[in-house]
């Protein structure tokens, strides 16, 4: 059976394509001796491994938890006959944290960063003569270094607390496309809702100065055409285009979780009168903003119910083991009466933003963020952010940015201007890159800049949330136990106040569980200190939104509302009236 056999890029779709999922050579290199006796040349690998897990996870077939800090991986693979004649780019989704590719010896590119993608056009370094190519991949993962962006991934060998097991090497999807030497490299889509105008970037690699390029662009809906623009094109090029459309009075075609309306868009590449690149991708019409100090989705406040979703499964950490599970995952958010997901602490696989998009689940994209501040973390960090942003903008699911979570990565930021500096920086690269979305300088406490004011708070007592939640000073000033909300120089200034993490009750149902306190002795005093959390959040007059910890179980957490099997703890429905006010006491 085929591992991962979907397109994994299916924000930028072509036909000409080969997965590389599977099974690779695989070689641990603890000695750090490969690159000295050029493993990228020869050498002999003693293991297999099925890509795209990682070696510490199951799935990958290796499932061993102790460090190996350096990991070579090689596999041969004969091109297609769609390749004949094209510019062959080999893609990667995500190798974790330093990476380096040879194709049949030569390298292609290295690239530094666990959560972004990265690719490279290897067509010229491609042995000739012979029908079949060597790719090798060495990684390097530093287990030990807390200024790595890392997420949850632990800095010891098992997973304990709120920490899994860590990740080295390929963890997302491996694939080769086959691309005209004139060919789309990206296109950008940019809503316009007020106008009804859809902005779109394009650029066109390998054009010559003197050639004729002409850009078709359609777009539908529900399979018929709304707009068709030729244009003569040059490498860089940014159009709008009115899509002659009616607005939204409950009938229009906005993107919402409600109604995850989306148009389909074909791009056709023409050079001299010849077709040299076709891509098919989509955009939704959909506007988040604040008004007036209301959060609103498409000019209209909109409540957000959010849970906490870390993206994790037991057999492949946080690689998801099919496409299946992770359309599951959406489906299952929304089941329970929830409109959207925060992604914490880990970036999102592009297929999961694509069941957003289409079955309708707002996201906030979050960083994996380090524990410690440094000079080489700053880099690190600000590089890597801005790689995440450009490949996940098109995806209309997404409505707010959080680069940091809880002044992880800058621990001091209480007392150190510099660190107040970072936050404050990745905010406007942020803007400066997409103005279009929500951006949280730091969420949770100690806030430098942000569009919301988002707290966390777990505490369990109905009535101490009751009251806090009905009181703005409450609010900002009596967090027993937390930070400050603000970080110094920085204060309230009328922001829609969210509580972006809150709940956490536990309960254990399955027996490799851990064994966690406190804990729900069983599902009715579950469902009580589910519906204590919640409740208030739903009656207050001031919180306009929320984030439930969390979707499911993890290999060290049990507060999950589905085991880490995706098993309801309680009904899914009984959440789902939860979310909605009420108040059940039985089913």
């Amino acid at each position: 059976m085929s591992i991962r056999p979907e397109y994994p890029r299916p924000q930028f779709v072509r036909d000409t394509w080969m997965s590389l999922n599977g099974t690779w050579e695989f070689r641990m290199d603890d000695g750090h001796v490969g690159m000295a006796q050029r493993w990228y040349e020869k050498g002999e690998f003693d293991r297999t491994i099925a890509v795209p897990f990682c070696y510490q996870s199951p799935l990958s077939g290796i499932g061993e938890t102790e460090f190996h800090d350096v990991v070579w991986y090689r596999r041969t693979v004969r091109l297609p006959r769609e390749a004949e004649n094209k510019r062959v780019v080999l893609h990667f989704g995500a190798v974790d944290y330093d990476a380096s590719v040879w194709v049949d010896g030569r390298l292609a590119c290295s690239h530094e960063g666990g959560n972004a993608s990265f690719s490279a056009d290897v067509t010229d370094i491609l042995a000739e003569g012979t029908e079949e190519h060597t790719i090798v991949v060495r990684a390097q993962d530093y287990f030990e270094d807390l200024a790595l962006p890392r997420g949850k991934q632990y800095w010891k060998e098992k997973g304990e607390v709120m920490w899994f097991r860590n990740m080295t090497g390929i963890w997302q999807s491996v694939w080769m496309e086959f691309v005209d030497s004139v060919s789309l490299s990206r296109a950008r889509f940019t809503p316009h809702l007020d106008t009804n105008e859809i902005e779109i970037e394009t650029r066109i690699e390998g054009l010559a100065p003197d050639a004729r390029a002409d850009l078709e662009i359609k777009i539908s809906f529900d399979g018929k055409t709304i707009a068709r623009e030729r244009i003569e094109a040059g490498a860089l090029e940014t159009r709008r285009i009115n899509l002659k459309d009616f607005n939204d009075h409950g009938f229009g075609r906005w993107w919402s979780p409600e109604k995850p309306n989306l148009y389909d868009v074909e791009f056709t590449l023409y050079v001299e009168g010849e077709v040299t690149d076709r891509v098919t991708s989509y955009f939704g019409m959909r506007k988040i903003s604040v008004e007036d100090g209301k959060v609103c989705l498409n000019n209209k406040p909109y409540p957000m119910k959010l849970v906490l979703d870390q993206g994790y499964f037991h057999d492949g950490i946080l690689t998801a083991p099919s496409d299946e599970a992770i359309r599951l995952d959406v489906e299952l958010c929304k089941q329970m009466g929830f409109n959207g997901m925060r992604k914490h602490q880990m970036v999102a696989d592009p297929r999961y933003l694509y069941w957003c998009d289409r079955l309708g689940v707002l996201v906030w994209g979050e960083a994996a963020n380090a524990y410690a501040y440094s000079e080489d973390y700053a880099y690190r960090m600000t590089r890597e952010w801005g790689e995440i942003i450009r490949r996940d903008y098109n995806h209309p699911c997404i409505v707010a940015w959080v680069p940091l979570n809880e002044s992880w990565g800058v621990p001091d930021i209480l007392i150190d201007p510099k660190q107040r500096h970072h936050a404050m920086s990745l905010y406007h690269f942020t803007k400066s890159i997409d103005s279009t979305r929500l951006v949280l300088s730091n969420d949770g406490w100690e806030h430098c800049l942000s569009d919301l004011c988002t707290v966390h708070d777990y505490s369990r007592d109905r009535r101490t949330l009751l009251d806090r939640y009905s009181d703005l000073e409450r609010i900002l000033n009596d967090m027993p136990g937390r930070k400050f909300v603000y970080a110094p120089g920085y204060r309230y200034g009328g922001e829609p106040i969210m509580v972006t993490e809150f709940g956490g009750v536990n309960l254990r149902v399955l027996e490799e569980s851990p064994d966690v306190t406190p804990c729900a002795s069983d599902e009715r005093e579950f469902l009580e200190q589910v519906t204590d959390v919640i409740h208030p959040m739903v009656v207050s007059g001031l919180v306009q939104g929320y984030c439930y910890t969390q979707l499911t179980d993890t290999e060290t957490e049990i507060c999950g509302l589905l085991t880490w099997d995706r098993k309801p703890k309680i009904p899914l429905d009984v959440i789902r009236r939860i979310n909605e006010g009420e108040i059940p006491t039985a089913y």
